[in-house]
């Protein structure tokens, strides 16, 4: 079976970026299967890039290789990573951009805020975790570019680790990786859930990072700035206007009907939503 890369970055579709990516990853493993996660995350938008691919990643099969470009410091001193989790493998700068998929897998560290920070924490390696730091140059396309890591080194060490290199040949061990605070759901003192927008998606449904789980009998409104939304719905269809819905990601999201709710509401990533309930029940926020 042909081995799967996915790719996840800012560039866009309206140059050649991906396209060379893609070049150089056939060029050393002709059969390998490329996947696009996402190529429209906010320029340097890291936060949202781990988001998405924290939402796309359990779906793909074990072992699967997913390799994500967002990366202001390229050319600095940042490292280039590729990290095994057992079930995937990840191959990313050491900006934070896989703090969702770090999370998972340390729950009890402290990687969350109510703001995002440009402040990295570390989280140790345990040992049934693997990590390396890209420095062996053996692996990358040359001459290496210092503003194109992803088509020089991210793509081709890709590449390589899906034709069965190992993983220790790319350069050697590290025992942390940086991780940026994530955004959580908190009650605030009038009760209320606050969330924030974590990404638009193509139709521009907001989605939050409140669980689906809290839309419930005892929910009264979601407040997105100055309106307040107070119907539900089981599917975009169901009713007209805006409404909050269970989305496909695990989370609830804000929807209008035949329209961009985004555009409506002139919400953008990172905004607040608050949602009101009765009764206040903080499991699983």
């Amino acid at each position: 079976m042909p081995s799967v890369i996915t790719l996840t970055t800012d560039f866009g579709l309206n140059d050649a970026y991906v396209a060379c990516m893609k070049g150089v990853i056939l060029g050393i493993n002709p059969k390998a299967m490329i996947v696009d996660i996402s190529h429209s995350v906010e320029p340097q938008n890291i936060a949202q890039a781990a988001f998405l691919l924290h939402t796309a990643y359990r779906y793909f099969p074990d072992d699967t290789i997913h390799v994500v470009i967002v990366d202001p410091g390229v050319g600095s001193k940042r490292k280039a990573i590729v990290l095994d989790t057992q079930s995937a493998y990840f191959i990313a700068p050491d900006n934070g951009v896989l703090s969702y998929i770090i999370n998972e897998l340390f729950p009890s560290e402290d990687t969350v805020s109510h703001s995002i920070s440009r402040v990295h924490f570390t989280k140790k390696i345990k040992e049934h975790i693997d990590a390396i730091s890209i420095t062996n140059s053996e692996f990358w396309f040359h001459p290496v570019s210092t503003t194109f890591h992803g088509r020089d080194i991210f793509a081709p060490v890709a590449a390589h680790l899906s034709l069965g290199v190992s993983m220790r040949k790319f350069g050697g061990a590290i025992s942390s990786i940086n991780v940026i605070p994530l955004l959580i759901p908190y009650y605030d003192s009038a009760d209320n859930l606050v969330g924030h927008v974590l990404h638009i998606d193509h139709f521009g449904n907001l989605i939050t990072n409140i669980k689906n789980n809290k839309i419930a009998s005892d929910t009264i409104n979601m407040k997105v700035g100055e309106h307040n939304i107070t119907r539900t719905s089981k599917y975009y269809a169901e009713r007209e206007g805006l409404a909050f819905v269970s989305g496909s990601s695990g989370y609830l999201e804000i929807s209008l009907t035949n329209g961009n709710a985004a555009a409506f509401l002139g919400t953008r990533i990172g905004d607040q939503v608050k949602l009101s309930v009765k009764k206040r029940n903080r499991n699983n926020i």
